[in-house]
């Protein structure tokens, strides 16, 4: 595997002009990386919202690709959502996560794209896998019930990947990213996750000077989170020195994988990340928690050491990701 100690270092000549297609630009990912390449000089971005372009029509897909000729591919683009969401909207998430993938991933082959990075989610894992979770840790038990749907539609996308790179000799790879919150973040009330909803949760309790506020579970659950910019340089350092090569490795099956995980290393409990969000909005109420409501994966750890080890670090700390994200949320009122 390929050694870089520096993250600035630019490995792989990709020139600052190259025509990077970043789709899903407008969310919390993806705005992120938008903002990454621009801090790293790229001056070529194309950009379509789902008015401009549907992802889930593939025709549509296949006459931008033709018409546009990005060289580079950053596939974000997905359909997003919390428990509640993920457990209800079933249907919905699996077809057009697995629609967009396979339209965005097909024609980046037929139009002879040189390096595509897919981002998946680290519910691909199974509920019960040993922690912190490695890449070969891929199907080797069950999923969470609860966002089962997009957990296959993400595993579905990073074979789609292996198997087109085995067959066609593509360079696409595929980063797992941990729990993302940060600026652009969804504060819905009911299809948010966990950080942003306690965002929303904890304001509205300070404004309306509420005595407690109610947050589902016993708040034992373990999570990791890491703030979108983080991720944001992990996707230009990945896109500039990592090829398919570097990150391929063969499981106990025998079959070829090219993912690599994307997390911060650092855990916390739901319970101390209520807290700790209670703390930075100045709510001075109580929190109750509902222990008739799941609670989801118990714990939930990535095991970032491959990528680590090819010379990226995350730099912001939970607190001070959280206060930007509040900072964010207080722009959206």
């Amino acid at each position: 595997m390929n050694q870089t100690t520096n993250t600035q270092q630019r490995t792989t000549e990709i020139p600052l002009d190259a025509r990077i297609y970043i789709a899903g630009h407008l969310g919390l990912v993806g705005s992120g990386i938008w903002r990454a390449f621009e801090r790293h000089g790229y001056t070529n971005l194309i950009g379509r919202s789902i008015d401009e372009l549907d992802l889930i029509n593939q025709q549509a897909v296949d006459d931008f690709f033709a018409a546009e000729k990005p060289e580079y591919v950053v596939l974000v683009a997905a359909k997003v959502g919390g428990i509640v969401a993920n457990n209800t909207y079933r249907g919905q998430f699996i077809y057009e996560n697995m629609m967009i993938e396979m339209n965005v991933i097909h024609s980046a082959y037929k139009h002879g794209v040189k390096k595509l990075l897919f981002l998946g989610s680290s519910c691909i894992y199974p509920k019960l896998a040993p922690q912190p979770l490695k890449e070969e840790h891929l199907l080797t038990g069950p999923l969470e019930p609860t966002n089962e749907p997009y957990a296959i539609a993400k595993i579905a996308g990073i074979r789609l990947c292996d198997a087109y790179n085995r067959q066609y000799g593509t360079n696409f790879i595929s980063a797992m990213p941990t729990n993302m919150y940060g600026p652009g973040d969804n504060y819905h009330p009911q299809n948010s996750h966990v950080l942003p909803a306690f965002i929303r949760r904890m304001h509205e309790a300070k404004e309306q000077k509420l005595d407690k506020v109610t947050c589902w579970g016993s708040g034992a659950p373990l999570r990791e989170f890491l703030y979108s910019d983080d991720l944001a340089e992990a996707c230009v350092f990945l896109l500039e020195n990592v090829n398919y090569t570097d990150v391929a490795f063969e499981d106990d099956s025998g079959t070829v994988q090219s993912h690599v995980n994307v997390g911060s290393g650092r855990e916390v409990t739901i319970k101390a990340l209520a807290e700790t969000v209670k703390e930075v909005i100045g709510f001075e109420g109580e929190i109750d928690w509902d222990t008739s409501k799941p609670d989801g994966t118990p714990r939930k750890l990535m095991d970032s050491s491959r990528l680590m080890a090819m010379g990226w670090a995350p730099k912001i700390e939970l607190k001070e990701g959280i206060s930007r994200a509040y900072q964010d949320f207080l722009t959206r009122l």
